[in-house]
């Protein structure tokens, strides 16, 4: 295992322990009774706290080979309780389970014996030999509890950095569907508007002779057109550069309903399309959201045709009943002199099906359905979507 350097916390809890033992065998000397042996029997037991007290610095890199030394040693000699109870400690508070168990079993190995013996022994002995067993619990229990603690504190600290990071994904998510609705919107508008400009554009350009009132309302619709299409490029292009706040400013964008449905196909009428309109329905109006929608559909399916069916009739039907669901439907016919197509959106010089697709996301983001496709010897587009009360 990779060896982790020991910080300056690491050094300063490390030497506080070393104290903490060698003081602790200092003030317990004189209260708990030692072997009946010699000075040099009392010199050796000294140095070897001394030495254990010193060891209690590896503690961190071989914790349980520590432990138990000190604990087997520690039957013969008094100094050496204090760098047991930390070696103890270390293992309950940074080893599994199992290892803990097993250390603990060894430490209170002895316990069967001494309760043997505990009639006979004196009481000074037995005081001794009672205090030891509960300062090995209580550094068990200590050292479990940090454990227990640093592993509570672990989790906290890992559940806090998945919230931090599905919060950011959230919030990316959330950009990013705002760029997406932008987009949509930028493609719908824009498409619509520039359709309508290359319309009169290239009737100016094909038929020069035209009189001059028709010529004028052609450039005029250039011209509006253009001015349109700058003010809606400038707004989503501002949106973007904002780069914070994107959904509350495309809220504040005015936003197109079903009411607008006539004006959008009159404009179309005036850049020369064979548009014939049923609905929307008369009474109540849809929610906003399908409203919306359903007036998207509409203008990219006429922004489609133009590209790619130029002449054809087109029909628009709107239809609906609170309650049930709004049903759109724009069918455009093969132009003449021209067989069946792929149809809008669909060849290989169309927009790549990227049109239709962005319909398709439309209508089911709003709760409804959409299809698209080749009938009746021409293009169809349609969306149910709900109307709810």
């Amino acid at each position: 295992m990779r060896r982790i350097p020991r910080t300056r916390r690491d050094w300063a809890a490390d030497l506080a322990l070393v104290l903490f033992a060698a003081c602790f065998a200092a003030v317990s000397s004189q209260s708990i009774p030692v072997a009946d042996s010699g000075p040099a029997w009392r010199a050796a037991d000294q140095a070897a706290g001394g030495l254990a007290c010193a060891a209690v610095l590896l503690r961190r890199r071989r914790p349980v080979q520590l432990a138990v030394v000190l604990l087997l040693a520690g039957t013969q000699a008094h100094y050496l309780t204090g760098p047991a109870l930390v070696a103890v400690f270390t293992v309950a508070a940074s080893r599994p389970w199992r290892v803990t168990a097993w250390v603990a079993a060894l430490a209170f190995a002895p316990l069967p014996l001494f309760l043997w013996q505990l009639p006979g022994m004196s009481e000074e002995r037995a005081g001794s030999a009672v205090t030891y067993f509960a300062l090995i619990a209580g550094s068990l229990g200590w050292g479990l509890f940090r454990r227990s603690r640093q592993q509570l504190i672990a989790s906290l600290r890992e559940r806090a950095e998945l919230a931090e990071a599905d919060a950011e994904s959230r919030a990316q998510r959330v950009r990013m569907e705002v760029r997406e609705e932008i987009a949509r919107e930028m493609h719908d508008v824009l498409g619509h508007r520039l359709s309508l400009l290359s319309v009169h554009a290239g009737a100016l350009e094909y038929n020069p002779g035209a009189p001059p009132a028709e010529t004028a309302r052609a450039a005029g619709v250039i011209r509006e057109s253009a001015h349109l299409a700058l003010h809606d490029l400038r707004e989503v292009i501002g949106v973007l550069r904002s780069g914070t706040g994107t959904g509350a400013a495309e809220r504040e964008r005015p936003q197109p309903e079903l009411a607008d449905l006539e004006r959008l196909v009159a404009e179309a009428r005036a850049a020369g399309g064979r548009i014939e309109l049923t609905g929307p329905p008369e009474g109540a109006a849809p929610p906003p959201l399908a409203g919306r929608t359903a007036y998207r559909i509409v203008q990219e399916a006429l922004t489609n045709a133009r590209k790619h069916a130029p002449g054809a009739a087109v029909r628009v039907r709107v239809a609906g009943v609170p309650g049930e669901r709004l049903t759109v439907d724009v069918h455009s016919s093969v132009p003449p002199g021209q067989g069946p197509g792929p149809g809008p959106d669909r060849g290989t010089g169309g927009g790549g099906g990227r049109g239709l697709i962005g319909l398709a996301e439309r209508a089911r983001l709003a709760g409804g359905e959409f299809t698209a496709g080749p009938a009746d010897g021409g293009f169809r587009v349609t969306a149910w979507l709900p109307w709810q009360h």
